[in-house]
């Protein structure tokens, strides 16, 4: 709703107090930087899927995007480095260097609104650990909006909605939401259990 891929049925959608409706698509997805839990790349090379970022980024910035979002650990194991070709849709990555890719495009297009639609939702927890790595260079000093199942994901978040059959369940900070033992406390605790048990 919020980046116009579908328009509200009811009520306004704002940013920056501005009703999103009545700016063009095109315009408004300038301002942001979008990470999906689906990774869409291109059978081009890892410099050519990061630059879609941003076109005209020099071969530099797009190199210390790359290296903000950790993708030297495994593009410096590749036959041609950033030159190398990835297959169709990045078929010769793993689940978390698609990731990375996509984050490295993402801190190279450096919009004012970052928009993670359950960015680590498909990883394990080791690749979910060095991609909140990158992420935390993405975000800074930008208006995140994230959408999660798993809390690792929201912790650090100023607010937290919770929706629970289509409906507002709760919102406050995590602290706040913690305290309360609602559902965001449950969820937590639960994750908390099998992250402990996979242990």
């Amino acid at each position: 709703l919020v980046a116009r891929f579908w328009d509200a049925t009811g009520g306004t959608v704002r940013v920056g107090g501005v009703d999103v409706s009545t700016v063009d698509p095109e315009t408004l997805l300038r301002d942001y930087a979008i990470v999906f839990q689906d990774v869409l790349l291109f059978d081009d090379t890892v410099m050519g899927n990061i630059r879609l970022g941003r076109r005209d980024a020099t071969d530099a910035e797009v190199l210390a995007a790359a290296r903000a979002a950790n993708c030297d650990e495994f593009v410096s194991r590749m036959p041609q480095g950033y030159d190398t070709k990835i297959g169709e849709n990045g078929s010769k990555l793993s689940g978390g260097e698609r990731q990375r890719i996509s984050i490295a495009r993402a801190l190279l297009k450096d919009a004012p609104i970052v928009l993670l639609d359950e960015a680590t939702a498909s990883l394990d927890v080791e690749n979910e650990t060095k991609v909140q790595s990158a992420l935390s260079r993405l975000l800074a000093g930008k208006t995140v909006i994230v959408i999660a199942h798993r809390m690792r994901t929201v912790e650090a978040a100023d607010k937290v909605v919770v929706l629970k059959d289509g409906q507002v369940a709760e919102q406050g900070s995590p602290e706040q939401l913690k305290a309360r033992g609602g559902e965001f406390a449950r969820m937590v605790a639960l994750q908390r259990e099998t992250e402990t048990w996979q242990l």
